[in-house]
Parts: structure tokens; sequence; C-alpha cells
């Protein structure tokens, strides 16, 4: 699959290799697993020679010297002397910078406390030793999202102020979602992209998987990951393992029940039987995997929260392939695309009401994008759209088949909501399979 997109992230990553030229840069890249951040960082840099040294779990010594050969090679200088910790090349590249201009990547970066747990010590003391002279363009990638928080978000790290910059890399957005599909199944219909975002939600690993498979029809899509020895069915505990550790079972089985649509903490907790409080907490603030819902207009500290797993392939991940892992683990695939077949109408029409959240974020029009629902958990309106600057508020009601929505009923469900909002421009608007 080619490159797609990224003109933002590349042009911030091309600011900051230009901004070098006068100062050391320290760049943290961050995002998710599979969201396409080493694919940016090789893209952006063109000015400079790039070193880019791969954090694999290796000896020091063996990792300074596969580091050592690409310094040779790529800045065309000898490296005399031995030098067997990251400590003394990092400080030995800190030095050529001062009058060589080159760019270091660091990938997978996490990793170094593996390699040594005194490196992070030791990076900040060359820092700050030698940032004023040089002129390095340093560039901190990882993929633990956690980890990378922590390294540079926890005053307690010794890392923690020395980023000069921060880059989180996003999912694909919908305009470039529907560009990958349209270029590579030009007759493609709403139900394959449907199916299209909720299978990938715009990570760029997985829509290259299906791209390169050529499986972009909704159908061909499910037979791709229901088949034996499919990249899907292991992908969810894949990327979140290392991120939970020891604790990964209870992270999944809460997980498990969000995307069941077990949504708000009691929910949880009757059918587990433990309090899940911190797990939530670590979940939302740590992880950055679910994210806790106020229906609109409810204050801070409002009650009547709902969590949602963000990410579309966790959702569905979770959904369907951990959830039946039993079937799974015994290779009866076929039984479990059954059930998403049985499944697919309701589940799809929640993805649905995503995918346009996701439209009418792109489109910049907004100041709020909300649901909502009151504090019995009914009346639910399942998007709230409002521009204060233009005392604009509308209400959709999303159904995968028009003939379905009942404008009559939003209005009346609306109306509490609009005394709050006397002098704003009311719209009710119908979203269905038709309008993606």
């Amino acid at each position: 699959m080619r490159f797609y997109n990224r003109k933002s992230e590349i042009a911030a990553l091309k600011e900051i290799e230009a901004r070098a030229k006068k100062n050391a840069q320290m760049t943290v890249v961050m995002g998710r697993r599979r969201v396409g951040k080493t694919a940016i960082l090789k893209q952006a840099f063109t000015a400079t020679p790039v070193l880019y040294f791969f954090i694999e779990r290796k000896t020091e010594s063996l990792l300074c010297e596969e580091f050592i050969q690409q310094v040779e090679h790529v800045l065309n200088i000898n490296v005399f002397g031995e030098i067997k910790t990251f400590k003394s090349l990092f400080a030995f590249l800190m030095k050529q910078s001062e009058t060589k201009r080159f760019t270091l990547i660091l990938d997978e970066f996490q990793e170094l406390n593996k390699v040594n747990e005194a490196i992070f010590s030791e990076m900040q003391n060359v820092w700050d030793s030698g940032k004023n002279n040089s002129k390095i363009n340093l560039v901190i990638c990882g993929s633990i999202y956690s980890m990378m928080k922590r390294i540079f978000e926890n005053y307690k790290e010794p890392l923690y102020g020395r980023a000069t910059s921060k880059l989180f890399i996003d999912t694909f957005n919908i305009s470039t979602i529907k560009e990958i599909l349209a270029e590579n199944n030009s007759k493609y219909k709403n139900e394959d992209l449907l199916s299209f975002f909720m299978l990938t939600g715009g990570i760029a690993k997985y829509t290259e998987q299906l791209v390169d498979i050529s499986a972009l029809s909704k159908n061909a899509m499910f037979d791709s990951i229901f088949t034996a020895g499919s990249f899907f069915l292991s992908e969810g505990k894949d990327v979140l393992v290392d991120e939970f550790g020891k604790d990964y079972g209870t992270y999944f089985s809460i997980l498990s029940l969000i995307a069941s649509s077990k949504t708000d903490r009691s929910s949880i907790e009757s059918i587990l039987g433990f309090d899940t409080g911190g797990f939530l907490t670590r979940l939302e603030d740590e992880y950055g995997i679910i994210k806790r819902k106020r229906p609109f207009g409810a204050k801070e500290g409002s009650r009547s929260n709902k969590y949602i797993i963000e990410d579309c392939f966790l959702n569905f991940w979770f959904r369907f392939i951990y959830k039946y892992r039993s079937a799974v683990e015994i290779g009866n695939l076929e039984y479990v695309k059954d059930i998403v077949k049985r499944d697919y109408e309701t589940y799809s029409g929640i993805i649905l009401e995503k995918y346009f959240k996701e439209k009418l974020k792109e489109s910049k029009k907004f100041s709020d994008i909300q649901s909502y629902w009151d504090r019995k958990g009914e009346n639910e309106i399942d998007i709230i759209a409002v521009n204060d600057i233009k005392k604009i508020i509308n209400f959709y009601e999303v159904k995968r088949n028009k003939k379905r929505i009942n404008l009559d009923s939003l209005k009346k469900k609306s109306q509490n909501i609009l005394a709050n909002y006397p002098d704003y421009k009311a719209s009710f608007i119908p979203l269905s399979m038709e309008d993606m």
C-alpha cells in the first residue's frame, strides 16, 4: 500500500528539523501501535542525514556495535575507541552534532529501560550538559503508550520536561479512509465503507493488511479476518499484553464488557464482582484506551457516565474475537463469523453513529459534538453538534435505514435542551447509510 496523507504531521516534523539548525531539538512521537509512526518518521526527514536506531532487547554492547556501524556509514566518520554503552554513544553523537547536522531517531525507545535501567538518567545528564552547543534533531518514538507517557510526563522520571516538542500520531481521518478504499476498490458500496471503518478505524497497519490481500468488500473483509492464521485474530492481545502486564486478564474482561454495551461502572462491577474504579481510571488516563463520556450538557462530576472504547478495531476484537475466544482457540472460526453476521445490523448501527461523529469533527464546523441521554439512560439523542460563534445547534438521529428515522420524536426529545439555547438556530437532521 502506498503512503497516504500525513501532510500536517510531516510538515510539523520538517519544521522541527529546520529549528535544529539553531538549537538542539528533542521530539517525542506517541500514538498507539500500528498507527504508522515509523512510516511517518521515515518520510519526514530529507534535509539532513538520518540515523535510525531500532531498540531491541539485546545486550547494551551488542546494540552499540550495531549502531556504530550505522553511524560510520551514514555520517561518513570513524568512531575511534571502544564504545560499549549507550551513554557513551549518545555523548559521542551529541558532540558530533556541534559541527554536523543530522537527525537521530530512537524507535521503540521504551525498550532501553530493559537494556539498562540507568539509561534514561544517563541520557538526561548527557542532554543537559550538551544541548546548548548541540544542533541534534533527536526524535524519540515508542509503541507502548503508557510507558512513553510515564517517561516524559511523570515529573519523577529523569527525562521529564526535556522534550522540546511532542507529536501525537492519530488514526487516518474519514476522508483518507474513503480515499484508500476508493483507490483500491473503485466499485465499493457504503456497506463496504462502513465495514472498512469498523475493522480498521483508520489504523495504518490494518488498512494495509486488507489492501494487500484485496479484502475490500464487506464479505471479503470478514472472510479474511476469520480464517486460520489471520493477523487479526491475535492482534488485540499482541497490542495490549505489554501495556497491561500481569493484570491483562482483568483489563481484558473489563474491555470485553464495555465492547458488549456494558458501558457504566455499576453494570461492569455487577458482573465482575469487584471494584473496578482503579482499572477504569488507568484504562482512561494511563493507557488511553477508553473514554468516559457524559451526556450533552452534563457538568463535570455527573454520575451519568458511560465508558466507550474509542478504537474501532479493539472494540470489534473484544466484542467478537476475545468474547468468543474458546471457539477461536479450537479453530471454529465459522461459528464466530456466524455470530458477527447475526449481530451485524445492531453492531454496525453503533459504528455508523461513530462514523458520522468523526465526519462532523473533521468538518471543523462545531465547538462541541456529543450524545445525550437522561438520568435513567433513556431519551437518547445520537448526536448533538453546537457552534457557539454562529449560534447553531444541530440534532441528529442516526439509523442504518433512513425510513426508520423519526424526526418528530427527535424534536420532542430535544425540547428540554433547547430551553437552554433560546438564541440558537436548531436543525433536526436524519443520517443513514445513504449519507456516508
